[in-house]
Parts: C-alpha cells; sequence; structure tokens
C-alpha cells in the first residue's frame, strides 16, 4: 500500500529521540530474551502429553537423565582469536581448497539430501518472531510492452538470518560483563557491542563475513543410538557421542580440522506438527560435548533442533551457554533446524555438506538451503 506523502505528514525525527527508540527497543528485546529462557524451564511444570509427542515417543527427561555438571561461563577474555586480532571470519577460516578437494572426493553417487526445511509463515518460531511473506498486486506489475509482460514480485517481514533453517554467524550471540554497558558486551574476537551494534545493520561481524561452507559433514545419528527420539531437556554426552562412532563404525579421529558435524536426534519429528511443544525446550549437548568437539576444530554444529544445544540446561542458572562457547569464544557456526532424519534412516554418516550463507551485509545469521552430497 502506497503512503499518501500529501497528507497527514508525520513529524521529522529527531536524532536524540531516535536514539531513545533504538536503546528502547534493544532493551526490550533482551529483556524478552530473559524472559523467554526463564519461562522455558517454567514451561517444564504442569506439562502434557500431546498426541504429536505420543506418535513420535519424544516426552519430558527425567531428572537422572540430566548431567548436573557445568560451572557458570567464566567472564575471563576469550580474545584475540587464534586467527589474528582483527579476525572477522572465524573458524570458516578452515575452510581451504585442500578442505574442498578432500570434501569433494566423498561424493560418489552425485545423490542430494536436502538439510532444510521449506521457508513458511506456519513453521515454529522462537519467540516473537516472524516470517510473512505477501505477493503484493496479483500480479505485482504488469502488463507491459507490445507483448504484455506481466510479472511478480514478493515482500519476505522476517528475522532474515533467525528463523526455520538458519545459519548462526558471529555477531549474533556475545556475553554481557557489566549489566548494560555496551563498551563491556563483548563478541567474538572481543568485539564490543558498541564498536559492532547499528540499527541498519552489524557494524562488524555480519554475515556476509562467513566462506562459503564446502567441507566433510559427520552425522551422530543420536536417536538412533538410544533406540528413540530423544525428550525434552535430554542432554547428549560425549560418551553417547563416542557410543555413536563406535556404533556406526565410524573411526574416533575421523573428524578431522574443518569438518563440521550434525545432531540427529528426533525432536525434527515436531516440526509443523507440536510447533508448540518443538519450542518450549530441546535435547541437545552441553558444555562438555561441545567442548569435545571443538578440540577437533569443527567449523559449524548442527541438528534438528532450533538451538542445537539442551534446553532447559540442566544448571538452571544458565541460559544458551553452548551459543556463548561456540560463537563468542571459538568462533564456530551453528546451524538450527536441520532436516537430519533421511540421512539417518539411509546410513550416511559422512558426505560432502554444502551451506553458502547469504551475503546480508550486517546480519546477524543466513537462511539458506544446505545439502549434503554423497
Amino acid at each position: 500500500m502506497m503512503r499518501n506523502h500529501d497528507v497527514g505528514a508525520e513529524p521529522p525525527v529527531v536524532a536524540s529521540d531516535l536514539k531513545t527508540s533504538i536503546d528502547s527497543v534493544s532493551t526490550d528485546r533482551r529483556t524478552m530474551m530473559g524472559v523467554t529462557a526463564g519461562g522455558l524451564v517454567s514451561a517444564l511444570l504442569g506439562m502434557t502429553t500431546t498426541s504429536a509427542q505420543a506418535t513420535s515417543g519424544i516426552g519430558l527427561v527425567g531428572s537422572a537423565q540430566a548431567q548436573t555438571g557445568g560451572a557458570s561461563p567464566s567472564p575471563t577474555p576469550w580474545w584475540p582469536s587464534k586467527y589474528g586480532k582483527d579476525d572477522q571470519i572465524g573458524a570458516t577460516n578452515l575452510i581451504t581448497p585442500a578442505k574442498i578437494v578432500d570434501a569433494l572426493k566423498l561424493v560418489k553417487t552425485g545423490k542430494v539430501y536436502e538439510m532444510s526445511h521449506p521457508y513458511e509463515s506456519s513453521m515454529p518460531k522462537f519467540g516473537e518472531r516472524a516470517f510473512l511473506l505477501r505477493i503484493p498486486g496479483g500480479p505485482t506489475g504488469g502488463p507491459l510492452g507490445a507483448n504484455n509482460v506481466i510479472y511478480n514480485d514478493e515482500f519476505v517481514a522476517t528475522e532474515i538470518g533467525q528463523v526455520g533453517t538458519q545459519m548462526d554467524g558471529l555477531g549474533h550471540i556475545g556475553m554481557a560483563f557489566k549489566g548494560e554497558d555496551r563498551s563491556e558486551m563483548r563478541f567474538y574476537n572481543g568485539f564490543t557491542a558498541a564498536e559492532i551494534n547499528g540499527a541498519y545493520g552489524l557494524k562488524k561481524l555480519g554475515v556476509e563475513n562467513v566462506k562459503p561452507i564446502v567441507t566433510t559433514g559427520h552425522l551422530f545419528d543420536v536417536a538412533g543410538l538410544k533406540g528413540r527420539n530423544l525428550n525434552l531437556g535430554e542432554e547428549i554426552t560425549v560418551a553417547d557421542l563416542e557410543r555413536c562412532l563406535t556404533r556406526q563404525k565410524v573411526a574416533a579421529d575421523a573428524i578431522k580440522s574443518g569438518d563440521c558435524v550434525f545432531l540427529n536426534t528426533g525432536w525434527g519429528s515436531l516440526w509443523n506438527k507440536d510447533n508448540a511443544q518443538f519450542v518450549k525446550g530441546e535435547p541437545g549437548i552441553g558444555l562438555d560435548a561441545a567442548k569435545w568437539l571443538i578440540s577437533k576444530d569443527v567449523v559449524l554444529i548442527g541438528a534438528d533442533t532450533w538451538a542445537i544445544e539442551v534446553v532447559p540446561n540442566p544448571d538452571a542458572k544458565l541460559a544458551f551457554p553452548v551459543h556463548q562457547e561456540l560463537l563468542a569464544k571459538n568462533g564456530i557456526h551453528i546451524h538450527e533446524n536441520l532436516v537430519t532424519s533421511e540421512l539417518a534412516a539411509n546410513g550416511v554418516w559422512s558426505f560432502c555438506y554444502i551451506m553458502l550463507p547469504l551475503m546480508i551485509k550486517g546480519a546477524t545469521g543466513s537462511p539458506g538451503r544446505p545439502i549434503a552430497l554423497v
């Protein structure tokens, strides 16, 4: 709908008012995030099993299933990065031409496994995020020319890098050292919120800095190991990951520097079937398993869940500590809401993984169409 600029013109925006508005929005968003994280814990109380849960085998984790370890994240500085004090690329520095060639050697049949869900308004979304697509006009334009060409465009309103199948960039997650002091809010490589945040995109650590990802991927079929879909709040341990490798007859040293790893938990079976349950929490790795994977020098960790980490965390004081450990402290990307079930069903444990993040300057993450090639 076109705005009539001749009627009811709005007063000019004063710079100080704009700054106040931006600060207010930022504060409200952080408040919402904190409330939502806390709500994930309270959501465990009084929950009932839905029909989708009954058919999928997904329920609640018992107290004996969740590990109780894991101290609060230390505020000890984690910068400068091993890739250099000014680096904005992170772990994708490890995607070298030689690494790409090695990954492509895994392609023997040309079979493509789609690892993305379709992007649509009905998909589950975290908090108040949205995905709205409109085709204005119907058709949008035309007819034009003697040949009467017509065309359709789309208008999309969304948190483009943080809905659906999404890859988190390095400007997505950080740590506040001193409350609301932006000069003490630190992200990857020690960049501060004062340095990177802008109303029209991140000034540093935008997703446009991520290199194209073409490398070897490894699937951990944790649902197959357990013989069931994992439960909400169920932590995937280092022992689970090691047992997966043994069960799948994958060598312990198969994960090389620059590889990616993926988790099949069965939680993805709730996608667009029981969205309320899907976003209420999830199974996933804790800090111990995250650090084990970090020691393998991986580039990215993905899963069929919306955060890849156990939610709620067994330590009720923590909110998304694995995100901080991977993104902020180590520059390792997170790929969420993936489709892993077909790979697991066909026993595909290693493959050529391709994800080309969109070069959206200043974005916190990227949508995309990741694939596994074998």
